[in-house]
């Protein structure tokens, strides 16, 4: 099944992975890319990715789980997956919705983040969890 999201298609299964190829993540999207983000936290600040989220089963490493490093900061609740090779930023459990991951739309295959046109921005100084 394919689904039409600005100029790309997106398959319901999609491989992401990093920039070297050391890790390979299998994506389950029937919807293609719902809620495309940015985040102005510290983090997401300095890595400048487009997010997307996908629930906890939704998301598969089929290469390169010894590759993946995670990164924690603040409360230690988010966890930040990257590629300890070229240190790509795949994905991450979400501290609002830790049932969900985030994961980088610039790592799915064929697809140019770019072309999603405008992107909301959340306000992830403020979050929501620290209230």
């Amino acid at each position: 099944m394919l689904k039409q999201v600005g100029k790309t298609l997106i398959q319901a299964k999609h491989k992401a992975s990093c920039h070297c190829g050391s890790v390979e993540l299998e994506l389950s999207l029937p919807n293609g890319i719902e809620n495309p983000r940015r985040c102005d936290c510290s983090i997401c600040r300095r890595k400048g990715a487009i997010v997307g989220s996908v629930n906890l089963d939704g998301i598969r490493v089929v290469k390169g789980k010894e590759f993946l490093k995670l990164y924690q900061f603040n409360t230690d609740t988010a966890q930040h997956f990257f590629c300890s090779n070229c240190g790509i930023y795949t994905h991450h459990q979400r501290r609002s919705n830790p049932h969900e991951y985030g994961f980088n739309i610039g790592c799915l295959e064929g697809v140019n983040p770019y072309d999603l046109g405008d992107v909301v921005t959340n306000d992830g100084v403020n979050h929501p969890t620290d209230r």
